[in-house]
């Protein structure tokens, strides 16, 4: 059985999470410049580091550059990230666990938007940072970590 090229109707749903629980990865695809291309792959490098690749692997198939707003395109299993969402390593490795996250409820048929989903995400998108803070051994990634952690702290999602 193949992945699906869209995960949009019923079946496509259910055939998708039928090859995920029997351990279905995706081959991760980066598209974009070159410039994109570099700063995605240091993100990549960071959710290694913390070992969520699988997890990312698991439910997100590529993850495109593109000029409008940074989202998950559920039906693709594809983050559309601008350039801005990449500038930053260890967020946009927390933003691409994030948009897994959301990837997953998706497949699980969970209601994966929302005040109650969005705060499942954040929460995710927090343990990831905590992971990396520990697993890291580079000190100004740890750093990061810790500045963004404090700053989810004082978010409204907590």
């Amino acid at each position: 059985m193949e992945f699906p090229k869209r995960i949009y109707t019923t079946e496509e749903i259910k055939e998708a999470r039928e090859l995920i629980k029997k351990g279905y990865k995706h081959r991760l695809r980066v598209k974009g410049s070159l410039i994109f291309k570099q700063k995605v792959r240091q993100a990549l490098k960071l959710i290694k580091t913390a070992d969520c690749y699988i997890f990312l692997r698991t439910y997100i198939r590529s993850i495109v550059e593109i000029d409008g707003l940074t989202q998950l395109r559920e039906a693709d299993a594809s983050i559309w990230a601008n350039k801005y969402a990449v500038q930053n390593p260890v967020d946009a490795a927390s933003l691409f666990i994030q948009k897994a996250n959301h990837m997953k409820e998706y497949v699980e048929g969970k209601l994966y938007f929302g005040g109650a989903a969005e705060t499942r995400s954040v929460q995710k998108r927090i343990e990831f940072l905590k992971a990396l803070k520990k697993k890291s051994r580079n000190k100004q990634v740890k750093e990061e970590c810790e500045r963004l952690l404090k700053s989810w702290r004082e978010s409204v999602f907590l």
